[in-house]
């Protein structure tokens, strides 16, 4: 009895505090100011268990993790428009809308990122929140514009395919998404507290972000997230 009875309060509980995507999608945009929108997420489960990208293509690189429709211009801050996307599509992934004033951030291969961060920390950088997924973990830094990306690429002897820039016009699947590569979860979460989380330079990170990317044991540089 006791046992029915505790998975009723779970159950009500979860139901009071509505789901995860909502919550977080409304974390972002009414704490801290960022530009979401509904990712195209995964399709129904088949017969077989596959869940493959809900977008039409049938070879789709980034299963579940890109906008589809709306667009990636649709993102906004408007509490009520995130209601109403999240009420009918409660599972869809959350997109942030990167540059602008919005956090741009940096990704590269899981194996990469574990290491780029351990080389940081052991440097005693301050890092902002790192988004990862089974197979890429992204830092977030301040916005910079495309100017300010070229001229700190241009002076790298290499830069590997495997790192990726999200800057103006760009996008990151954010926490708690689920997409074609698994469960997407903060390996640095924002700290609690109205006040947007505080974010690094570019320029503080690259050099540790790119050695660990061309040391990567598989160059990951498939696209996929």
């Amino acid at each position: 009895m006791r046992e029915i009875l505790g998975r009723r309060r779970r159950l009500l509980f979860r139901r009071k505090r509505g789901p995860a995507q909502l919550g977080a999608a409304l974390t972002c945009v009414a704490e801290w100011q960022w530009p979401v929108l509904p990712g195209v997420g995964l399709k129904a489960a088949g017969s077989r268990g596959d869940r493959g990208c809900a977008c039409p293509d049938p070879e789709c690189v980034v299963p579940g993790a890109h906008p589809f429709d709306p667009g990636i211009l649709a993102a906004t801050t408007d509490e009520r428009m995130v209601r109403w996307w999240w009420t009918n599509r409660p599972t869809a992934p959350i997109m942030l809308a990167t540059g602008g004033r919005a956090p741009c951030a940096v990704s590269l291969p899981a194996v990469a990122g574990a290491r780029a961060l351990s080389e940081l920390d052991r440097m005693g950088m301050r890092l902002g929140p790192v988004v990862a997924t089974p197979t890429r973990w992204s830092l977030l830094v301040a916005p910079y514009t495309l100017e300010q990306l070229g001229e700190l690429l241009f002076v790298k002897d290499c830069v590997p395919s495997s790192l990726r820039f999200h800057g103006e016009g760009g996008y990151l699947v954010l926490p708690p998404s689920e997409t074609g590569t698994g469960q997407v979860r903060w390996e640095r979460a924002p700290l609690p507290g109205s006040a947007a989380p505080w974010l690094p330079d570019v320029e503080a990170v690259v050099d540790a972000l790119v050695e660990a990317s061309t040391s990567a044991p598989d160059g990951g540089s498939r696209l996929a997230y």
